[in-house]
């Protein structure tokens, strides 16, 4: 008995693939531009910083000691034959320690003070204050009470990534549809359930937009925070190639912690497609 398919059915299923492959190729058409001219503007940048440092600049300028391609070649090798990546390992670990804390803070006071009208009022105005207060003017407090080490940093980096975590689920809590709470009251729900099947699954895209702000603003803090005399971390690193004046070592840091930053944010927006998918992002 043959089981081979009629000529015609077979151009009929071929028929059908080729619109789907194309509608396929249609959808993701505008991620590859996207991702096209994003590595375009890349390349530009790399092109003018090797212009600046090694056509404009004299032989014998001291810019030279900057230059893109010394830094990606000495970036490679303390990647491969050094303790840099035990450095990464320990500024990541502060960065995930200091988001824990202040997602356990911001989130549940965010949601306390987006219910209610009265202590939104009564906080408002202590939160812009504080919120204002740059995390890094903290640093000699937090050394004299909490010592030299990882304790003041977590302090740190938890104090600047609070705000926008707080700020925007309050903001989520606002904005929450009247009707799904009037549904939730007239289906008996308690307040318990409310808070779970309602209010925590209408705020998490703004917890998440909140989380992607705090991520920038603690990777920018944190280098600093790791010249406070610990002896491990990107920050630390740095300072050390600024004492022995290993320049392209220095440029390689900070091409380092540019990529590392990039790739935290993209997580972060990862993250949020994933959890709130109805919720585009373009940035």
């Amino acid at each position: 008995m043959s089981l081979t398919l009629p000529a015609s059915e077979i151009g009929s299923a071929g028929a059908r693939k080729a619109p789907a492959a194309a509608s396929l190729f249609k959808n993701w058409r505008p991620a590859f531009v996207r991702l096209g001219l994003g590595l375009l503007g890349i390349a530009v940048v790399f092109l003018l910083w090797w212009i600046a440092t090694d056509v404009v600049a004299p032989p014998e300028s001291f810019a030279r000691h900057f230059s893109p391609i010394r830094a990606l070649a000495t970036l490679v090798e303390l990647l491969s034959s050094s303790d840099l990546p035990i450095h990464i390992a320990v500024s990541l670990k502060r960065i995930f320690v200091g988001l824990a804390l202040a997602l356990a803070i911001g989130v549940p006071v965010g949601l306390a003070v987006g219910s209610s009208g009265l202590l939104n009022a009564a906080t408002s105005p202590a939160f812009q204050f504080l919120r204002m207060i740059s995390p890094l003017s903290w640093m000699p407090i937090a050394v004299m009470v909490l010592g030299v080490g990882d304790n003041a940093i977590y302090f740190l980096l938890a104090f600047a990534a609070v705000w926008p975590i707080l700020l925007t689920t309050a903001d989520g809590v606002r904005k929450l549809d009247p009707a799904w709470l009037q549904l939730s009251e007239s289906l008996s729900a308690t307040r318990w359930e409310t808070l779970w099947h309602v209010v925590v699954p209408g705020v998490l895209s703004h917890v998440l937009t909140g989380l992607r702000l705090a991520i920038g603003i603690v990777w920018i803090v944190l280098v600093p925070c790791e010249m406070l005399g610990v002896s491990a971390g990107l920050g630390y690193f740095i300072l050390d190639t600024r004492d022995r004046l290993a320049y392209s070592e220095l440029m390689a840091m900070v091409l380092l912690v540019g990529l590392l930053g990039f790739l935290l944010d993209a997580a972060a927006r990862g993250l949020y497609r994933l959890a709130a998918p109805g919720h585009g992002t373009r940035s």
